[in-house]
């Protein structure tokens, strides 16, 4: 079973209540506050990931072998768009698991992203054939 949805009701309210015991109705005003400006700051967050990648073409990146070597497992759909600063395009049947997203570059590589419970397990980088002229810093 996933625990980690439980784990920040959880501490906000053993928060609150710590709160209310050390500084009664003032000390929950501030937790609450404290909350509130916590939920907000990853509401813009999310908004501001969303308008950069609404600017840009569904599935595209600047360069898919950076993007390879900058992906980790166990990040969220969220950061790899703030990554690409672009949506995914959807490969997998929506609403079902796992999620299959692709980006592609100008040259057609293409990094595939396999999601699971929202977040990355793995992916893989594809080059389309002829691709493998190494550039020389000469």
């Amino acid at each position: 079973m996933n625990f980690s949805k439980w784990m920040i009701p959880i501490a906000a309210l053993l928060g609150i209540v710590g709160a209310y015991q050390a500084y009664g109705w003032q000390g929950v005003a501030f937790a609450v506050t404290a909350l509130v400006m916590w939920a907000l700051m990853h509401f813009n967050r999310m908004v501001h990931v969303l308008k950069r990648a609404a600017d840009r073409p569904v599935g595209f990146v600047g360069s898919a072998v950076m993007l390879n070597a900058k992906l980790k497992s166990g990040v969220n759909l969220m950061h790899v768009m703030a990554l690409t600063k672009s949506l995914g395009e959807l490969c997998s049947v929506q609403g079902e698991e796992p999620e299959i997203y692709r980006w592609t570059d100008a040259s057609r590589s293409h990094v595939t992203c396999r999601f699971e419970q929202g977040r990355l397990v793995e992916w893989t980088l594809v080059r389309p054939p002829g691709d493998e002229t190494a550039q020389d810093g000469s």
